[in-house]
């Protein structure tokens, strides 16, 4: 079989629910996950890190209480990386709005917030899935196709999550 046009950038492609998750790495890091669609074929790691990433990724797909420990290079703005620290606070099961996120870290700007967390390298480790607008399940990864690949991937982390009710309806803030 010949492989995916793109699949040579990825030090691992592992398989997932919803298609594949590409693994790059460089200089003993993780450099960035993203979300493949289901034609993507699964690639060996290439170095040990990959094999790491793949193996923690896996383990989040077997058990979404799983906490990821993986070399992670200091990338982003000073915002978005305030915006990204106020998302790893939030408990799997729950969801939280761009504007609740906003809030909570001193910023009044929900599309800000909705920009940070399209610009994150780090999917799954980062969980921006766990941020919704406040009258939908929002945007995903930069995008908002309603029945795209990107939020039907958004939909199954959530309810993997156990996130089963209407997530744009969460009424609590910041504990």
């Amino acid at each position: 079989m010949k492989p995916q046009q793109g699949s040579d950038i990825f030090s691992a492609i592992i398989g997932a629910p919803f298609g594949a998750i590409g693994i790059r790495t460089a200089a003993g890091l993780v450099h960035e996950l993203v979300y493949l669609p289901p034609h993507f074929g699964e690639k060996d790691a290439a170095d040990a890190v990959a094999d790491g990433v793949a193996r923690q990724v896996e383990q989040y797909l077997a058990d979404p209480d799983f906490r990821f420990t993986l070399p992670l290079p200091q990338v982003g703005s000073a915002f978005q990386r305030k915006v990204w620290d106020a998302i790893c606070a939030i408990p799997r099961g729950t969801v939280r709005t761009y504007g609740q996120v906003g809030k909570h870290i001193g910023c009044g700007s929900p599309r800000a917030v909705g920009q940070a967390c399209g610009a994150n390298w780090f999917p799954l480790i980062i969980p921006c899935h766990r941020v919704t607008a406040a009258g939908g399940l929002g945007g995903f990864s930069n995008h908002d196709d309603e029945n795209g690949f990107h939020l039907s991937v958004k939909r199954w982390l959530l309810a993997h999550e156990g996130v089963n009710n209407s997530p744009w309806q969460q009424q609590t803030i910041f504990g």
